[in-house]
């Protein structure tokens, strides 16, 4: 990946539920309007937005819809009983989602019954009580289509780990994609392990130590690059902890051990110790490292993925 100061990358496609860029198609004709969508990560990414409620018609304002379980099946029907949706979304939901193979990422609306990643609520049949155990009708879909597909609620993407983890994966999501569409090669499979090697010791030690091996004696160059592909957004799924970071800023440290004085030698140790502590967020470190990257002929490292992940102004090493 280029240097920071020249990574100017395409711009990724990302899915969105519609209601978060304030379109109002919400059940009672409003919208969840997400500044943060809107406003913060919007210059980076072209969104396709998607609300299955509006896509089969359903209009708005109009009745509210919930998912009831009636033993192994689901239901979407409104609380009155009197709307039944449940075939309609299924059918759309399973043909929309074939049609998103070229996203690098996706972005959903929490708690909805039909977008919503996790603890939607399911009604018991014929009560009022529910358990936050459902997944959403096209989320559900979606993320069964796209399994390694980087997928978030936008809520979530206020906890700033949960943030900067997300857009990891978005970006290395999509370096993938351009490689393999330009053509998978043994060599090309070798290069981007090697790109991506502190970034994976970063998420996990022991995941990074598992997938080299698959690249070690490659048969089938499509078969192998399967397999390496799903532990490799495995492990970045792993939230990277200040322990593993730490390890692996001292990694990097140690490549420029004969070039570094004693005296920068000293505060890049003190950078990372105080990163350790807690008392620095991960960006300082990081751009001790890559201003020695530029001062000094270090090709190895400066290909490394792990110094610049993501574009620096979505400001997303601050967290940690």
């Amino acid at each position: 990946m280029p240097n920071i100061d020249t990574f100017v990358p395409e711009k990724i496609q990302i899915g969105i539920s519609s209601c978060l860029l304030g379109n109002q198609v919400r059940f009672d004709g409003g919208h969840k309007n997400s500044y943060y969508c809107r406003q913060e990560i919007e210059p980076f990414f072209e969104y396709t937005t998607v609300c299955p409620e509006m896509a089969i018609g359903m209009g708005t304002p109009r009745k509210s819809i919930r998912q009831i379980r009636d033993g192994d099946v689901v239901h979407i029907r409104s609380a009155d009983g009197t709307l039944d949706v449940t075939d309609k979304l299924n059918e759309y939901s399973q043909a929309k989602v074939e049609e998103l193979d070229y996203l690098g990422g996706y972005i959903l609306c929490a708690k909805s019954p039909t977008c919503g990643m996790e603890r939607v609520t399911e009604y018991k049949i014929g009560t009022n009580n529910g358990s936050k155990t459902g997944v959403g009708v096209f989320a559900k879909k979606l993320m069964e289509r796209y399994p390694l597909l980087p997928v978030e609620e936008e809520g979530r993407l206020h906890d700033l780990p949960l943030r900067e983890n997300f857009f990891t994966r978005v970006f290395a999501y999509n370096d993938w994609k351009q490689m393999t569409q330009s053509g998978l090669t043994k060599h090309k499979l070798m290069q981007f392990h090697s790109r991506y090697k502190y970034l994976l010791m970063a998420h996990s030690p022991k995941w990074y130590r598992d997938l080299g091996p698959i690249l070690a004696d490659i048969q089938d160059v499509e078969q192998t690059a399967q397999q390496y592909f799903e532990g490799f957004m495995t492990a970045l799924k792993i939230i990277a902890t200040r322990k593993n970071h730490t390890s692996t800023l001292q990694h990097i440290q140690g490549y420029f051990k004969k070039q570094l004085t004693a005296e920068q030698k000293e505060e890049l140790s003190e950078s990372i110790l105080k990163y350790r502590q807690g008392l620095l967020p991960l960006l300082v470190p990081i751009t001790l490292i890559n201003h020695y990257v530029r001062e000094f002929h270090t090709p190895y490292i400066q290909d490394q993925v792990y110094l610049n992940p993501h574009p620096e102004a979505l400001k997303l090493r601050y967290a940690y």
